[in-house]
């Protein structure tokens, strides 16, 4: 049974989302404060983790952080960001900084349910066996290891990015807008909004840092200005 983890102050809030996912075959932990959290992450194993990001004893991305630091790879579990404030900048901080996803507060328990089981089936690949290998010279992209390889070595991304590089990478001269690789990385349609379309900057920058010789001047990932980006098959 996927154990979800909770990081939210709002207990009323925390006690409504743990009954609606242990309805749906969830068990759920949960935690008020990031110390709490931290106590029980180096305890237990969490599959996600929901974290609020205005926490009583600290700001939640500084969790984020202390919770990735985490030894033996106690916090590694995919990241999903709660958050009450308006600015959308601060989403795309959250998101740069390699979570994984996040919902803006007041959300429907359905719509997180989905999102939650979007990243459990990406990181399960799919829920289907993927042995194939996307090879493109010296990088490889293996879908079924859910990891990527340059020159033999794995790289650092984290699974939203892998999921961004291969929906581009499965439609290679394709040129995706920023609404489609949301759709084709999460597998559910997706509405306008802004901080998406930074996000997805961000993360396409950080993409480029682990695949291409020279990030600023791409060879893999290119941008069509005004309409998206392009996976080019380029030969190494």
């Amino acid at each position: 049974m996927p154990r979800i983890f909770m990081i939210e102050d709002d207990v009323r809030l925390a006690a409504m989302v743990r009954d609606y996912l242990v309805a749906n075959g969830f068990e759920v932990g949960h935690a008020e404060t990031g110390k709490a959290a931290l106590g029980d992450l180096q305890r237990n194993n969490a599959d996600v983790i929901l974290l609020d990001l205005m926490l009583p004893d600290g700001d939640g991305l500084d969790l984020f952080k202390r919770i990735r630091a985490l030894p033996e790879g106690r916090g590694a579990a995919p990241v999903i960001m709660l958050t009450a404030r308006g600015d959308p900048a601060d989403r795309v901080v959250g998101l740069e900084i390699g979570a994984d996803d996040y919902m803006p507060k007041p959300f429907e328990p359905r719509e997180l349910l989905a999102r939650i089981r979007v990243i459990l089936r990406r990181g399960a690949g799919g829920g289907e066996v993927q042995s194939d290998i996307l090879r493109f010279g010296r990088l490889e992209i293996d879908r079924g290891a859910h990891l990527a390889r340059l020159n033999g070595e794995e790289t650092a991304l984290t699974s939203h990015q892998f999921a961004l590089l291969v929906a581009l990478a499965e439609r290679p001269g394709r040129v995706l807008s920023r609404e489609q690789l949301m759709e084709y990385a999460r597998g559910e349609p997706q509405t306008y909004d802004p901080a998406f379309d930074r996000s997805i900057d961000v993360h396409m920058a950080r993409i480029r840092a682990a695949i291409e010789d020279d990030p600023k001047t791409p060879r893999r990932i290119i941008t069509i200005r005004g309409a998206g980006y392009v996976f080019a098959k380029a030969q190494d």
